[in-house]
């Protein structure tokens, strides 16, 4: 041990580390580097380790090797991407150990991070915009103005993410276009961490996003019929509610996970299970549907079919509050058919 290092419990020196994280990070963010870290804490705990001042290059090699191969406990090894996002977070924590003098400064960058392939971090899922018609067709037969058909209605024709969604209160909606500060009803996402609803991107997620007529309408019947009438635990009216308050995202992802199964809309399964016997049709697994989208598909779809009707990036960009990197890397599912053919109605020689 370094005489200029100060002894420190692995379990405290997390807990340090958060704290000073927390005026930098979203909540969500901060969770899931809670999430990642209580790994290392209980590998900590494994191999005894009782004082990060022991901590040695050769024992982050061997907590790399126990984290790829399932925790040591006989799990399936974890996939390269999820062991990257697990050592970045380790990474960062010892970086930040280095700084108050629990291990050498040089320490965190004996941590290797592997190499993804290209793509390899990429999720290739996503829900096509003729699904989401199809859908969208079906709740507004079936479910109109209930919550499900806003829930999905909202975020496909604003590509919202789950937390501006869920953060949306009845101020936000200016639906009267008759009378609105601009032309057309639309709402308004806000950043309000104070009060447990904040936007990934902070004050830079502030936005208004412009909503069709129908929309509008939707919203409307939705508000002077089914919704519950009920405020949050700080005294805010959420526009999406519970008999309870404001829903979780859980709520609003399990909403996603149950409409985009086949079975829901009575159409016959795909992947030949039978109905009676497929655990999928219990709402509290239908995320194991093989069909089932989450939200982010939902908005990678969005993005595909902006991209597919030629929107302009920066618009596609502003009004998802997303890069246009991060846009193409994770949102645009066109094949590559498809952006040769669109790139080649611009060219004049074809």
């Amino acid at each position: 041990m370094s005489d200029d290092l100060e002894s420190i419990h692995p379990q405290e020196a997390v807990d340090m580390y958060l704290e000073a994280k927390r005026g930098d990070l979203t909540e969500a963010t901060l969770q899931g580097q809670k999430y990642r870290l209580a790994a290392f804490t209980d590998w900590c705990l494994e191999e005894g380790i009782k004082d990060l001042n022991e901590l040695s290059g050769r024992d982050l090699y061997g907590y790399r090797i126990w984290r790829r191969e399932g925790n040591g406990d006989g799990r399936d090894p974890v996939k390269p991407v999820t062991l990257r996002g697990q050592l970045a977070t380790a990474r960062s924590f010892l970086r930040f150990c280095g700084e108050i003098e629990a291990v050498p400064k040089d320490l965190h960058d004996k941590v290797q991070l592997p190499v993804l392939s290209s793509g390899a971090d990429v999720s290739d899922t996503t829900l096509s915009p003729d699904r989401t018609m199809e859908i969208l067709d079906y709740l507004g037969r079936y479910q109109y103005a209930s919550r499900d058909h806003v829930v999905v209605l909202l975020l496909w024709r604003t590509g919202c993410r789950i937390g501006g969604l869920q953060g949306l209160d009845l101020r936000d909606l200016d639906l009267d276009a008759d009378h609105s500060a601009i032309e057309g009803p639309a709402v308004h996402f806000v950043h309000r961490p104070e009060t447990e609803t904040p936007l990934k991107n902070k004050e830079k997620g502030n936005r208004w996003n412009r909503i069709g007529e129908y929309v509008a309408e939707v919203l409307r019947d939705y508000i002077d019929g089914p919704r519950d009438n009920v405020t949050d635990e700080h005294g805010r009216e959420p526009l999406i509610t519970t008999s309870h308050g404001r829903p979780a995202k859980t709520t609003v992802r399990d909403t996603l996970y149950r409409v985009t199964r086949p079975c829901w809309r009575n159409e016959g399964c795909p992947h030949d299970r039978s109905i009676a016997d497929c655990e999928s049709t219990d709402l509290q697994h239908a995320s194991k549907c093989p069909s089932s989208r989450s939200p982010h598909d939902l908005r990678s779809g969005r993005v595909t079919y902006y991209r597919r009707e030629d929107v302009p990036r920066r618009v596609v960009k502003d009004r998802l509050n997303a890069s246009e990197d991060i846009l193409d890397k994770h949102y645009d599912r066109r094949s590559g058919r498809e952006r040769s053919e669109q790139r080649s109605e611009y060219l004049p020689d074809l």
